[in-house]
C-alpha cells in the first residue's frame, strides 16, 4: 500500500526537480499561455483503478501541470504581492507533511504546540509587539481578521455566542474601516451576519490613509443613531498604495470610545524587524489584535497568517467548544483548537522556524531592505521617464505608476491604454504585474517581494514596460 520500497527514488527525482527548478524559475514563463478548460481537456475524467508508476505521474506534472503555473517564484512575478519560498522552507514543508500532526490539543502533538509558541515569540520580539501579548498562527489574513472581528464581538457582551443574533433586538452592528481596507474585512462582516451595509467607509488623506478626524466623527454619529461601535479596523501597509494608516492617533479614539481596534499589517508588517522601518508599528501596543502574514515577505510558502491578541481570553469565549471525546487532565496548557473555527491545524510553526534559523534575522533583513531599495530605484526610472507618472505614495516595495501620454487627460482613455498596456506586458511571458484604482484612476503596480529578484530583473521590467508602451 504505501509503496515504500521506491520511495527513496521517488523523493530523490522530486528533490532534483525543485532543485532544478529553484535555481533558475526564470526559464518559464512568468503568467502561462493556457486559455480556460484547456489542461482539464488534457486529463483523464476518472483515476486509474490501478496504481501508476511515480515516473509516470512525474512526467504529466512535468508536462500538463507545470506548463499551466502561474509562477510565483519567478523573479519578475511582481503582481499583486510577489512572494516566494526558500528551500529551509520547502523541506520544513516535506517533513511537516511527513509527521502529519494536527496541533488541536496540546497533547495531539506537544512539540507542535509548544514550538508554535516559541516561534510567536520570536517573531513578536522581532517586530515589537508586546511580550505579554500572545501569537496564533491561522492560513491567511482573511481567517486571522474573521477571528478578531469574532473577538471583537464577543467582547460586547451581547451573549452573542449562547442565543445568537436572529429572533431578538440587537443593536446594529458597526465596523470601520476605508475604501483601501482588505475586502476580507467585508467578507468577516457578512460571514458574522453584521452585514455588508454596516462597514464604514471612512475617508483617508491626500495620502490614502485613514483620518482620525473623521472616524471619531462617524462613530459618534453612529453612536448618536443608536448603533454599536464593533471595530475599527486600521492598515500597515494597504494592497493597493501600501499606505501606512496613523494607527497611534486611531487607536486615541478607539481608546477613547471603547471600540476594538485591529490591525491589518499582513503585508507590510514584517518589515516593522528592520530598524529604520520600526515606526510602521508606532501605536500597535494600543491596539487589540494585529495580524502579520509571514508568507507575504518572510519566504515561506502558503499558509502562515499570525495573529497577536492582547487578550487571548477573549478568543477563547468566543470560540472554545470542547465535546467529552477531546477533554483531557493536561493542565495549564494552551489548546490551538480553542482560537478559531478549525479543529485539526496544520503543523505551520515548523517552516517558520527553519527559515528563521536557516536565514537567521540578518540575512532577512538585508533582502527586505535590498527589496525597498529596488522599488525605490523603479520608481526613480518611472518618474524621470516623459509619459509616464508615480500615482501614490510608495513608502515600501510596491509602486503604483501609470503611462501617461501628451496630451490625454481623460480618465477613461487612460484606463483603456493602461489596461491595454497589462495585457500586452503580461502576455509576453517575461514578466507579470498587476494594476488597482486609485480615486477612480486606473494604475499598474508592481510589487517586489520575490527572494530571488534582483535589480537586474527591475531593469529589465521597466525595459519590457516601455517596449510595450511603444508598441
Amino acid at each position: 500500500m504505501e509503496q515504500l520500497e521506491t520511495f527513496e527514488d521517488d523523493f530523490a527525482r522530486v528533490a532534483r526537480w525543485i532543485e532544478a527548478y529553484l535555481k533558475h524559475p526564470e526559464r518559464y514563463r512568468v503568467l502561462p499561455a493556457a486559455r480556460p478548460g484547456e489542461i482539464a481537456a488534457r486529463l483523464p475524467d476518472a483515476p486509474p483503478e490501478q496504481g501508476e508508476p511515480f515516473e509516470a505521474i512525474m512526467r504529466d506534472f512535468e508536462d500538463v501541470i507545470v506548463p499551466g503555473i502561474t509562477h510565483w517564484n519567478h523573479p519578475r512575478f511582481f503582481a499583486y504581492f510577489a512572494t516566494s519560498s526558500v528551500p529551509a522552507a520547502i523541506a520544513a514543508e516535506a517533513l511537516a507533511a511527513t509527521l502529519d500532526v494536527k496541533v488541536m490539543l496540546w497533547r495531539t502533538s506537544p512539540a507542535a504546540a509548544e514550538l508554535e509558541s516559541v516561534v510567536m515569540r520570536w517573531l513578536g520580539r522581532l517586530l515589537g509587539v508586546p511580550e505579554s501579548w500572545t501569537g496564533i498562527i491561522y492560513d491567511t489574513a482573511s481567517i486571522a481578521g474573521f477571528t478578531a472581528l469574532a473577538a471583537a464581538r464577543e467582547s460586547l457582551g451581547l451573549a452573542i455566542r449562547e442565543e445568537g443574533m436572529t429572533g431578538r433586538a440587537l443593536p446594529v452592528l458597526r465596523v470601520y474601516a476605508t475604501e483601501h481596507t482588505h475586502s476580507h474585512i467585508e467578507k468577516a462582516a457578512i460571514a458574522l451576519g453584521i452585514g455588508h451595509r454596516n462597514v464604514v467607509k471612512v475617508p483617508c488623506d491626500a495620502q490614502y490613509r485613514m483620518d482620525p478626524a473623521a472616524l471619531a466623527r462617524a462613530i459618534d454619529e453612529d453612536v448618536a443613531a443608536g448603533m454599536r461601535p464593533l471595530a475599527i479596523v486600521a492598515t500597515v501597509g494597504t494592497t493597493s498604495t501600501t499606505a501606512v494608516d496613523p494607527v497611534a492617533r486611531i487607536a486615541e479614539v478607539a481608546r477613547e470610545r471603547g471600540v476594538w481596534l485591529h490591525v491589518d499589517a499582513a503585508y507590510a508588517g514584517v518589515a516593522a524587524m528592520l530598524p529604520e522601518q520600526r515606526g510602521l508599528m508606532d501605536g500597535v501596543d494600543a491596539a487589540d489584535s494585529l495580524v502579520v502574514n509571514p508568507h507575504k515577505w518572510l519566504f515561506i510558502p502558503m499558509d502562515c497568517s499570525v495573529l497577536f491578541l492582547r487578550d487571548e481570553a477573549t478568543v477563547r469565549r468566543a470560540f472554545s467548544l470542547v465535546p467529552e471525546y477531546l477533554t483531557t487532565t493536561d493542565g495549564d496548557v494552551r489548546n490551538y483548537m480553542d482560537y478559531g473555527l478549525q479543529l485539526g491545524r496544520r503543523f505551520r510553526a515548523l517552516k517558520l522556524w527553519f527559515v528563521l534559523r536557516h536565514l537567521g534575522v540578518e540575512q532577512m533583513r538585508d533582502r527586505l531592505r535590498e527589496h525597498i531599495a529596488l522599488a525605490q530605484r523603479f520608481a526613480r526610472w518611472v518618474g524621470a521617464e516623459d509619459g509616464w507618472e508615480i500615482c501614490a505614495p510608495h513608502p515600501l516595495s510596491v509602486v503604483c505608476f501609470r503611462l501617461r501620454p501628451h496630451g490625454i487627460d481623460d480618465e477613461s482613455e487612460l484606463e483603456r491604454i493602461n489596461a491595454a498596456l497589462l495585457e500586452r506586458v503580461n502576455a509576453t511571458g517575461e514578466m507579470f504585474v498587476s494594476h488597482t484604482k486609485i480615486d477612480g484612476r486606473y494604475v499598474l503596480r508592481l510589487a517586489i517581494g520575490n527572494a530571488r529578484t534582483t535589480e537586474a530583473d527591475v531593469a529589465a521590467a521597466w525595459q519590457i514596460l516601455r517596449r510595450e508602451a511603444r508598441g
